[in-house]
């Protein structure tokens, strides 16, 4: 039997078509052709973004119209399910000192890529320094693949976790060890991206901000709460902003999707005298590290060589058959009879999930549990759920108790149907039934029962209050999200690194429209630097897991959203962008400033 990647049977003439076409678009991935000026010379490419339909070229014929086809890719070779266990990523280890010390200028003369001055380094002066190398290393998915060139930090994939605490800032060196061979995919120019610290601009991880081989960049995280040297500085900063599940990742111009798709990403996980990875203070949410886990999800796809394939003429969003946590493939996670907090990220590159619990016992039997926070912020409280959906770059943490589920196995299944990068299926049809859908990681409750001093989340009534929305915008913004000559637009308006867009007045704020004209296609929208609240989707008031702060808001089929923010305490520039991270690599991004005086440019 023939298939192709979305588990579809195909004739064998089809699938050697399938397979040429892959080969054919590697070799030219090989030839470092600049694609989209090249390809169209060379009549390989459509002036609307597609592969022209030749023989044993093009795998998807169909254009970009309103109901795009899926892309008719081989399916990857198979792999067995839940053979091998789940990692769980490494702490990172701070370092003594750094030599040479860091400087509030860029040491340019030492190699270091960093063009602008730091913001905050004696104001915030770091506690723990860090060094981290972004390197290329064998990394075997699955034991029924070989390895594949993968690039991550310290050469891991994921890269090692940063803990830290409000109060005590850190400075990380990134060192570019990159290869000049990419391998077929990825640029060895990095930008790292803490999302979404409220951090300088200058240690954001700009994607313009990237940095060659053999240089060095630093980047001062101050770990400060929003508000501390402004609205809240007696206070040190407003706690009902307060961030606990980051992540990181690189976010080079252009090449984001490659970049992260080939490992560039990891967790930082933020802590405070409330959530303090201690059940037994605070909160008292499971502890760090024994019962509080990160999970980073993403999909891929494999030739038929089994290395790892990225298809560079996929402009509308890359999905893969094999579905990683912790990258490996499907795997294991052993676990007490107790409660669990997991911290689940989904990382892309375009693929959404809707992840329940399955008893495949009991298929049709509803496990619920408890989502905590919604991105980086808890909730106003827990909220008990039978299902979370998670656009790229969207982030849950919740809280599973399996002392219901001992001496069982429980999976975590994505029901959600995707069938190219436009985004989910629409409902009705948008989920499979119990049992039919991607099963991605299986929790074994087999490890012996053990104290649980985490409290039940039924009992919590309240993590923080959310900050009010009552002060009048200085400025209301309109965004509206479309596509545009075969690329993808925010005001008909492609992504350019030398101009901001609009500027903000520091310590003001503003109410945001975003609107999508794009029809049925999805955008997962990020804005780095600060949080929203999202006030109304299509003016009716959002669902209960979405009235905390966010950092990600998913922009759905012909939708308006409306949200509000307050920006305060750094200067500098900032993107927002699609994080369906082929859609922001193909110019759906603006950058914007902030400023003392700002504007009141109304549509951007």
């Amino acid at each position: 039997m023939y298939y192709n990647v979305f588990g579809e049977k195909v004739s064998r003439k089809r699938y050697k078509e399938m397979v040429n076409a892959q080969k054919n678009r590697r070799e030219l991935i090989a030839a470092r052709l600049h694609l989209r000026r090249d390809l169209l010379k060379m009549g390989l490419l459509t002036a609307a973004g597609t592969l022209a339909a030749k023989t044993g070229l093009s795998a998807r014929a169909a254009s970009l119209g309103a109901s795009p086809l899926p892309i008719n890719q081989p399916a990857s070779p198979p792999t067995r399910p839940f053979i091998e266990p789940m990692p769980v990523m490494p702490v990172k280890v701070p370092v003594g000192s750094l030599h040479p010390a860091p400087t509030v200028e860029p040491n340019t003369a030492a190699g270091e890529g960093r063009t602008r001055p730091h913001q905050a380094l004696t104001m915030f002066p770091p506690k723990k320094f860090y060094i981290v190398r972004q390197m290329a290393a064998p990394i075997q998915l699955s034991p029924d693949l070989p390895p594949s060139i993968m690039w991550g930090f310290d050469g891991m994939v994921p890269g090692p976790t940063y803990v830290a605490r409000y109060g005590e800032p850190i400075l990380i060196r990134n060192f570019n060890n990159l290869p000049e061979d990419n391998g077929g995919f990825g640029i060895p120019s990095p930008t790292t991206h803490l999302h979404n610290g409220h951090t300088p601009s200058e240690s954001d991880g700009n994607p313009c901000d990237f940095y060659d081989i053999g240089q060095f960049y630093d980047q001062h995280y101050p770990n400060v709460l929003a508000g501390v040297l402004s609205t809240h500085k007696d206070e040190g900063g407003d706690i009902r902003e307060a961030m606990h599940t980051l992540w990181y990742h690189d976010h080079r111009v252009d090449f984001t999707a490659q970049n992260a798709y080939k490992g560039l990403a990891g967790f930082y996980l933020l802590f405070n005298e409330f959530d303090t990875g201690d059940e037994n203070t605070g909160f008292r949410l499971p502890s760090f590290p024994e019962f509080d886990i990160p999970m980073m999800f993403a999909d891929k796809v494999f030739d038929e060589d089994g290395k790892l394939f990225y298809d560079l003429f996929n402009l509308d969003g890359v999905l893969g058959d094999k579905f990683t946590v912790n990258g490996k493939i499907q795997p294991f996670f052993q676990v007490h009879p107790r409660r669990y907090r997991f911290r689940w990220l989904n990382i892309g590159p375009s693929r959404f999930y809707e992840f329940f619990l399955l008893d495949k016992d009991n298929p049709n039997a509803k496990l619920p549990f408890w989502q905590i926070s919604n991105d980086g912020n808890l909730l106003p409280r827990p909220v008990q759920v039978e299902s979370v959906r998670l656009g790229v770059a969207e982030r849950a943490d919740v809280i599973i108790d399996f002392s219901h589920y001992a001496g069982k196995s429980i999976y975590i299944e994505n029901r959600l149907r995707q069938v190219n990068g436009q985004g989910p299926v629409p409902p009705p049809n948008d989920l499979t039934p119990p049992g039919q859908g991607n099963l991605v990681l299986r929790f074994d409750v087999v490890l012996p029962p053990v104290e649980d001093h985490s409290r039940d989340p039924a009992e919590i009534t309240k993590f923080y209050d959310l900050p009010e929305t009552t002060e009048e915008p200085r400025v209301t913004r309109t965004f509206k999200f479309d596509r545009l000559n075969g690329q993808w637009s925010i005001n008909s308006q492609f992504m350019d690194c030398q101009e901001p867009r609009f500027r903000i007045q520091q310590n003001s704020v503003e109410r945001w429209i975003l609107m999508n004209l794009s029809g049925d296609w999805q955008h997962p929208i990020h804005i780095h630097f600060e949080e929203f609240q999202l006030l109304s989707r299509n003016r009716k008031r959002p669902p209960v897991v979405e009235r905390g702060r966010k950092d990600v808001v998913r922009l759905t089929e012909n939708e308006r959203l409306e949200l509000y923010f307050r920006f305060r305490d750094f200067l500098g520039q900032y993107p927002l962008h699609c994080h369906n991270m082929v859609h922001e690599d193909h110019a759906m991004m603006l950058i914007w400033e902030i400023t003392p005086e700002g504007d009141t440019i109304l549509v951007p």
